[in-house]
């Protein structure tokens, strides 16, 4: 049984750098489904765009944004 010493603090996950990205990244996805969705007449899906997203602008997309974060 873990003691109370080894449970992560509350939020802990929610203020963490990385599941900030997550969220930033998930966003752009989201976006990005919604204009080609939009372009083709119909939900293309999320996992259609994810693919799309990450093949055509993540690389593009995490460059801009480490530059604006200052990394």
């Amino acid at each position: 049984m873990a003691s109370k010493s080894n449970e992560p603090e509350p939020g802990f996950a929610q203020r963490s750098t990385l599941y900030q990205e997550f969220l930033a990244e998930r966003e752009e996805i989201l976006r990005h489904k919604w204009i080609e969705s939009e372009k083709q007449g119909k939900d293309i899906g999320f996992e259609r765009a994810l693919l799309d997203w990450i093949r055509k602008h993540r690389e593009s997309w995490r460059s801009t944004r480490n530059k604006k974060l200052g990394k």
